[in-house]
């Protein structure tokens, strides 16, 4: 398993899945409708202000790169197609993942979630600082980051809010099997990780002693409003302490369908959802991770000769996903992925081609959950109401105008 690694966790047949891991018009160059403020903090070092705490992170003002404020759709105006791009862990070890996505989202227009990992600003040597629920003092089952790799993921998370992304949590030590599994915890555990986790983004400067290194630009208490659960486990006693905090989103469910989405205990549940697989009779979860269970029965390091047809297999998937989903009942697509280059960076290549296939289409609006969620919110529950009785690939019957005739 890779420093960032996702552990499988195995799906009922029932739910023919595969294996699970470890996301009115429009265009695809305006996340969410129009997009303002321009290039404003492009490049990540160009945006100061008003330090908070020790100085690791500021307010500097609204986020720059936002769409303009969510229109309120009528009964028989056909949904946008949303499609969130989102990644686990969110480190840079020196792979150069984390800046190609950053390019990538740029040159289409995309906005992504970020779901950064507490720990990877956290240097080793201060590693008993962090008391992990159920695990011994300074235990994870995630590596901690070098001081250079600590610097690098520093500036591409400063780098990606002001350039519009969005900043979420992926907790801390990732911990997926045994007594100490993120399953077991409770919903005061939950709380635990979570103050710990933002303590490790809002104290970097005094866990580290670097005084040469801007702030992060944002007040993490504000940003951080969802998150994504190590390997997809715990959400039922997670989501309490998410309501408690104020959490507009949890993206930790272990499996869903491609379905308009609701609010369980009252945040939005937004989950991976079950895609086509090609060649195959069941379906895969829209994370990196799942297809290469199935493809390589969680090797990372499998045979080359394989790679070919699996990147192929993998981008099918997630183009055969959103195509279902544009053409049918418009639910908006999750893809999660993973700083990885597992099989020879294949799932990397995958994910980059499918956002292409996807890019430039009429409607399409690459987004985060966090602008998801805020158009989610602008809309008319009633309306919301009748895109979720849309089963998987179905169409409104008459089209979306029959949606307004048959109310």
């Amino acid at each position: 398993m890779s420093r960032r690694g996702a552990i499988g966790l195995g799906v009922g047949a029932a739910a023919a899945l595969g294996l699970a891991g470890c996301g009115s018009g429009g265009d695809s160059a305006s996340p969410a409708g129009k997009a303002n403020g321009g290039k404003e903090g492009a490049g990540g070092q160009e945006r100061s202000g008003k330090p908070i705490g020790d100085g690791s992170t500021s307010y500097t003002g609204k986020q720059p790169n936002q769409p303009d404020k969510p229109e309120r759709l009528e009964l028989g105006q056909q949904p946008p197609q949303f499609v969130i791009f989102s990644w686990d862990g969110a480190g840079e070890v020196g792979n150069g993942l984390f800046p190609r996505f950053l390019k990538l989202a740029e040159d289409h227009g995309a906005r992504m979630t970020f779901f950064l990992s507490g720990l990877y600003l956290l240097p080793e040597s201060k590693k008993r600082l962090y008391r992990p629920p159920n695990n011994a003092v300074g235990a994870s089952d995630i590596g901690y980051l070098t001081d250079g790799h600590i610097k690098e993921t520093l500036k591409y998370v400063r780098q990606a809010w002001l350039e519009g992304h969005e900043i979420g949590t992926h907790f801390n030590g990732h911990f997926c099997a045994g007594t100490g599994s993120v399953a077991n915890w409770t919903s005061a555990q939950w709380q635990s990780e979570i103050d710990q986790a933002k303590s490790f983004v809002k104290k970097w400067r005094t866990n580290t002693g670097w005084s040469d290194l801007p702030s992060l630009p944002f007040d993490y208490d504000k940003e951080l409003v969802g998150g994504r659960t190590p390997c997809l486990l715990g959400q039922n006693n997670l989501l309490p302490t998410a309501k408690k905090l104020g959490w507009r989103y949890d993206a930790s469910s272990p499996g869903g369908r491609q379905r308009w989405p609701e609010k369980k205990m009252g945040v939005w549940d937004l989950p991976l959802q079950a895609v086509p697989f090609p060649g195959h009779s069941f379906e895969v979860l829209s994370m990196d991770y799942n297809i290469l269970a199935n493809q390589s029965k969680n090797s990372t390091k499998a045979p080359p000769a394989n790679y070919p047809g699996w990147r192929k297999q993998a981008t099918e998937a997630y183009l055969k996903g959103f195509e279902r989903a544009y053409t049918t009942n418009r639910a908006p697509f999750f893809i999660g992925n993973h700083f990885e280059e597992w099989n020879g960076g294949i799932y990397m290549d995958a994910v980059e081609e499918a956002l292409k296939g996807m890019a430039g289409k009429k409607d399409v609006r690459m987004v985060s959950f966090k602008q998801f969620v805020d158009w989610l919110d602008a809309q008319d529950p009633a309306v919301l109401a009748a895109w979720q009785k849309l089963e998987v690939g179905t169409a409104p019957t008459g089209g979306w105008n029959g949606l307004k005739n048959a109310a």
